[in-house]
């Protein structure tokens, strides 16, 4: 799968350490994406979802200790698919998140290419 289908496509990043805000914001813009963010916190990322034109999302699981569940069910009411980030393991997500791909960290380029790809895809499929 090439990078073409993520050209141009809003990106929101969430997430609260900023060296690997910097790291994932790089893979992002490598693959054509326009990085919206990043957000380190849950209120700052709600704004951007009601405020920006986002076509999907990278969410990292633990903000400072505040899980992402908020930011991940503002995303789904409104139709944005995401990808959870965590180095906790897919297990520390809840249940009722399983259906939303989980990424290890510290994320590697080829799979976010490959889960934002699909996500992109699905959601060109749906429209």
């Amino acid at each position: 799968m090439g990078s073409c289908e993520l050209r141009d496509r809003r990106i929101l990043l969430v997430e609260d350490e900023m060296m690997v805000a910097w790291l994932i914001a790089d893979m992002l813009g490598d693959l054509g994406c326009e990085v919206v963010g990043p957000a380190g916190h849950v209120d700052r990322a709600l704004t951007m979802i009601a405020t920006e034109i986002i076509d999907a999302a990278v969410l990292d699981l633990n903000l400072g200790g505040v899980r992402s569940y908020p930011i991940a069910d503002a995303l789904t009411a409104r139709g944005i698919p995401f990808v959870f980030a965590t180095g906790y393991g897919e297990d520390s997500v809840l249940d009722r998140y399983r259906l939303w791909p989980v990424l290890p960290k510290p994320v590697e380029r080829a799979k976010l290419q490959c889960v934002l790809s699909a996500m992109i895809l699905d959601i060109g499929q749906v429209n």
